[in-house]
Parts: structure tokens; C-alpha cells; sequence
């Protein structure tokens, strides 16, 4: 090839490479030709395409490929077999920020479109869109007093982390060294319009705002349902919760931290002015698309500031169809023959993060009908919705679970969901509620669905109030399912399938899927969460068993012959059908020596 003689830059131009498409086959001539033909002129002050978003623009058929296009990405990895260089896909949430920017400034990199991306003590890894232009490559090298590693990148994405790593840089230094003054400001239903600094100039500073503003359109791009912002002696830490596990995304100065944990504060409505209490707060914004978001802030004292988490609740959520939960048309109809029911009480357990909440807001929203009224009460309130009548928990009034559900019974309600039971009070008082009519919903903190009635007698209430008030129990995990982009069939031993289904003798699936770790999922081989469930639909057979003395034992015995599949069985359901795998059910699943004698 021409053009790569060492010394010799040479950019590359929309025709090489449709010649170069054509001449391997992915294209034809005809196709081309056409795309020639239709490359956007560019006009004043309008910047330039990089060739290969000319042609991904086209959306050409990619014969090679059937059924495939030539989109950007495609092409920015044959333009890497192309020029013999390593292929990278930038993925933010593993770039060191902090430690890449300051290697060049940010005209360099805008010149000569490039991004550093990675370095150790001996090389700096560089990607560009031009793999033929080396002309920067022995300044920067001479410079760094490294050696340059390069690789090709999206042109696009090139283009998008440059601002926003610079911008954010810029922001950081800018902020570092300087004291923030807040105020108050909203109301519970605030919206933060991102961007916007509608504050008094000394309430925020704009380098704090941009960093706020990068920190939540961020969370909300990589899919994250946590933000962790952690003060540290030397630096402060931020990291994004994505599929049930942390990746670290930032580091910032100490000052930067606290600052950007006191402009949180500020739209949570919470007192910037008191650091030793743990306190809780809420901000409504939207995401780049114009989707509304809340994000419920909750804060904690810790050695070197405060610890500030925020938990994103994403309005699709409401929308969600059990299906889209990982119900199986089973659990769906075992979970609807309680929730059909006109009174009672059911109860969702599950660890911490385990998607109680998500499963009960999705049931109350179908509950939620023009005919019924339907009340809550919760600590705090998870998600707005307009169809439900929310009260939240307000412990320095003594508004608690207990006196919340008791104002509640006054306010002739059909249904109720009462946020947790944690204690005797508000256990009585829910059953109560069930006893005399109403329908409730609660959440419970134990392994599987028989511990709730062992929990519940622990707490002190009677077993004859369970035998008349309890309709079921449902436990609840959540498994992260396989990236469609990447898995690949793999076998499941006949040891690890017995540990799933024993002793149901359930038969192994002819094919299973193994997780390989690609782009799209950050190498873990896991992209989104589904739900494994173990409901206990109790009937008078199953409540015989519920005395002052209940043997555990006994009790999942029988449940499980009228029909109850544990935890474990939900999660190889998901195995064969391919949508996770043995390890990660076996990971967030509880195990039960013999489970039927």
C-alpha cells in the first residue's frame, strides 16, 4: 500500500477505502459508486466526516455478511485488520481519566485526532482514526520520553471522549483548591435540568456543575442503578453499580469530592451544613434522551467526609411486564392466584438489591385499576406514581410503619403495601389490616419463602394469626444473563445440573450457553438482570403446618409438593433456556440439604 511508507502521512480518503471495500468483497462497484455520489458536501463552519461515517451513514449491505450492515463500528474494526493495527472499542468506565489527559493538551489531541487511552512506565497506548498519519507519533514520544502504542478507534467515539475526558479534566483542576457556599433550593418534584446553572453564582461553581452533570449522564449511558461517591485520605472515589457489580469510574481530589458531595445535598434538599448525621434526599432530572429519572441520595458519615450513594430508579420499571421480569408462565400464574385474591397479606423476601421493590411496584401498577384505592407506605418513597396514594415513613415525627399503616386503615383503602416489616408492631398491625379485609403487600429480609414464617414468629406473631391472614410467600434473586453479542454454547456437567434440580430430576438441557466477554459487556459475558422466584402459594394442607414450634424442614417439604420449585430450579430453567449460567445461579442462590427427604 502506497501510502504507509514510514515518514509519509497520508489521510485517508472516502475513495481508498471504498476501492479497498470493493476489492475484499464487501461491497460492489455499483455500491460505491453510488456512495460517491452521495457524500455530503461540507460546508462553512460545518466540520468534516470522517470517510468511514460517510459510508456508515449509507447503511451498505455488507456482503460478506448477509443480513448485516456496514455500520461504524464494523468498519472502524476492518480499518484496524486494514492497517494492521489492534482494534479498541473505548470504554470509559475502564480509562484512567485522571492520569491519561494531562499527556498531551487538548489542542494536540484535537489537531491530530487522537486520545490517549492507557499508559504504563514504558508506553503510552494512543488511539486514532488514521492509522496512516504518524507525523505526531516522535514529538509525543520525544515528549513522554515513552514509547507510543497505537490502535484504531471509532471515529466517532474519538471525537465524543475527547471533549468529554478534557471537559471533565478541566473541570476537576478548575475545581480543586476552591470553598463552596450552598442554599436550598426546590421543592420534592424538583427537576435538575443538567447543564442548566441556575443557581447564585456563589451556590455552585460551574466546574462543579459540569462535574454533576458528567457524573448522572454517565450513570445513566453505562446502565448503572447505583452511584457510589466515596472520600478517601488522597483521593475520592466514584463507582457506578452495572448488573449487580461496582466498577470504579473515577478518582478525585479530596476538596473536588466533598464539593461535589455538597451540590448533591443542595438538589436533594437535604442540610449541607450538617456532615455528622446520615441523611436521605431525592432529585428528579432526565436523561440526554429526555427521559425523567429520580435518583433517591442517601448519605453517611464516614473517617475522611461523607459517603454519598445514589440509587437511580429507572421509569421503565413501571412499565415492565412480568414476562420482561423473568416470570415463567408458572410463577405468573402462582404469583396472580395470590394477588387475586380480596384480602390478605403476601410477602416478598430477598437480600438487599435482590428486585423486591421493582417486583411489587409492577404488581401494584396492574392492581392499580379506577375501582380501587390503593395506599402506601414506605421508607423511603422508592418511585413517584401517579396511581398510587404514597406516604413515606418520617421517623423524627413518629410517623413509622406501624402508625402509617394504622392512619392508612382510615382512609378506606383496598389495597396496601406497607415498605417492610421489621418489627412486632408493624407485623400485627399489617395482619390486622389483612384480617379485616384489605389486600397487603409487604417485604421481608430472609433466605427463601418458608423462612418468612419462621421470621414472622420470631418477630412474636401468633401462628393462628399467620394460619388466617397469610396467603403466600414469595423469595426472590436476582442473575445476570448472558450478553446476546457474545455467548457461546458451552455444556453444563451432570454434577452441576444435580446441584441445580435435585432432587427434582429435571432433565439436562441438550444445549446450554457459556459466558465469553466481549465489547458490548465489558469482558464480563453478562449484559441486564432477570429474576429467579420460589413462591409458596399457602393452602389449608400447608397451614396445618404452622404451629408455636413450625419445623422448617417439614414445611418446604410440603410446599414443594404442592407445587413450589426453589430458587435453585427457577435458576436452571434460565440455564436451559439458555439466558444464564450454573455459576452465576449457584452465586446469588441459597442452598437446602435435601429438600424433600
Amino acid at each position: 500500500m502506497s501510502f504507509t511508507t514510514p515518514g509519509h502521512d497520508r489521510v485517508l480518503e472516502l475513495g481508498n477505502i471504498l476501492n479497498a471495500l470493493v476489492e475484499q468483497g464487501h461491497i460492489d462497484q455499483a455500491m460505491a459508486e453510488q456512495c460517491l455520489a452521495k457524500r455530503p458536501l461540507a460546508g462553512a463552519g460545518k466540520q468534516a466526516l470522517h470517510p468511514l461515517e460517510v459510508i456508515a451513514e449509507q447503511q451498505l449491505d455488507d456482503l460478506r455478511r448477509p443480513g448485516k450492515k456496514l455500520d461504524l463500528e464494523t468498519l472502524a474494526q476492518w480499518l484496524a485488520d486494514w492497517a494492521s493495527q489492534p482494534y479498541m472499542r473505548i470504554d470509559p468506565l475502564k480509562i484512567d481519566v485522571a492520569a491519561v489527559t494531562p499527556l498531551m493538551s487538548y489542542a494536540f489531541a484535537q489537531r491530530h485526532k487522537i486520545l490517549a487511552v492507557a499508559q504504563d512506565h514504558s508506553s503510552v497506548t494512543i488511539v486514532s482514526s488514521q492509522p496512516f498519519v504518524c507525523s505526531w507519533e516522535n514529538d509525543l514520544a520525544h515528549v513522554l520520553r515513552r514509547d507510543i502504542r497505537r490502535m484504531v478507534a471509532n471515529p466517532a467515539d474519538i471525537r465524543r471522549f475527547t471533549t468529554e475526558f478534557y471537559r471533565l479534566a478541566q473541570s476537576v483542576s478548575g475545581a480543586s483548591g476552591q470553598e463552596y457556599s450552598n442554599v436550598n433550593t426546590g421543592n420534592f418534584e424538583q427537576l435538575l435540568r443538567l447543564g442548566a446553572s441556575d443557581q447564585e453564582p456563589d451556590a455552585n461553581d460551574a466546574h462543579i456543575v459540569n462535574i454533576v452533570d458528567w457524573l448522572f449522564q454517565y450513570a445513566f449511558q453505562q446502565r448503572a442503578s447505583d452511584i457510589h461517591i466515596e472520600p478517601r485520605r488522597e483521593q475520592g472515589k466514584v463507582r457506578f453499580r452495572i448488573d449487580g457489580v461496582l466498577h470504579t469510574v473515577y478518582q478525585f481530589p479530596p476538596q473536588v469530592t466533598l464539593a461535589v458531595i455538597s451540590r448533591l445535598k443542595t438538589l436533594g434538599r437535604m442540610n449541607v451544613a450538617e456532615k455528622r448525621k446520615p441523611q436521605d434526599g431525592r432529585i428528579k432530572t432526565s436523561t440526554p434522551e429526555g427521559q425523567e429519572i429520580e435518583l433517591r441520595l442517601s448519605t453517611l458519615p464516614t473517617a475522611f467526609g461523607e459517603k454519598m450513594v445514589m440509587r437511580i430508579f429507572d421509569p421503565d420499571v413501571l412499565l415492565k411486564s412480568f414476562d420482561q421480569l423473568g416470570f415463567s408462565a408458572d410463577d405468573l400464574a402462582r404469583w396472580q392466584t395470590m394477588t387475586r385474591q380480596p384480602n390478605g397479606i403476601i410477602l416478598v423476601t430477598g437480600p438487599t438489591g435482590s428486585g423486591k421493590t421493582t417486583t411489587l411496584y409492577t404488581t401494584l401498577k396492574q392492581l392499580a385499576t379506577e375501582e380501587v384505592n390503593l395506599c402506601t407506605i414506605e421508607d423511603p418513597i422508592e418511585m413517584i406514581e401517579p396511581a398510587f396514594n404514597q406516604m413515606q415513613v418520617q421517623h423524627n415525627i413518629d410517623l413509622t410503619f406501624a402508625s402509617g399503616v394504622r392512619a392508612l386503615m382510615r382512609q378506606d383503602p383496598d389495597i396496601i403495601m406497607v415498605g417492610e416489616i421489621r418489627d412486632l408492631e408493624t407485623a400485627e398491625m399489617a395482619i390486622q389490616a389483612a384480617l379485616t379485609g384489605h389486600l397487603v403487600l409487604s417485604t421481608l429480609h430472609t433466605n427463601d419463602a418458608p423462612g418468612a414464617i419462621n421470621r414472622l414468629l420470631e418477630l412474636g406473631v401468633p401462628y393462628y394469626l399467620l394460619r388466617a391472614s397469610l396467603l403466600g410467600v414469595m423469595a426472590q434473586r436476582l442473575v445476570r444473563t448472558l450478553c446476546p453479542h457474545c455467548k457461546e454454547p458451552g455444556e453444563v456437567s451432570v454434577e452441576e445440573w444435580n446441584t441445580l434440580t435435585r432432587p427434582w430430576n429435571a432433565t439436562m438441557p441438550k444445549q446450554a450457553y457459556r459466558a465469553v466477554g466481549c465489547i458490548e459487556c465489558r469482558e464480563t459475558g453478562y449484559h441486564g438482570r432477570a429474576g429467579l422466584y420460589e413462591i409458596m402459594v399457602l393452602n389449608d394442607r400447608t397451614k396445618s403446618l404452622i404451629t408455636r414450634e413450625t419445623d422448617l424442614g417439614m414445611l418446604r417439604k410440603q410446599a414443594y409438593r404442592e407445587g413450589m420449585h426453589s430458587l435453585r430450579l427457577s435458576g436452571a430453567q434460565k440455564v436451559a433456556a439458555g439466558l444464564t449460567t450454573v455459576a452465576e445461579v449457584l452465586r446469588v442462590t441459597p442452598h437446602h440439604e435435601n429438600p424433600q427427604g
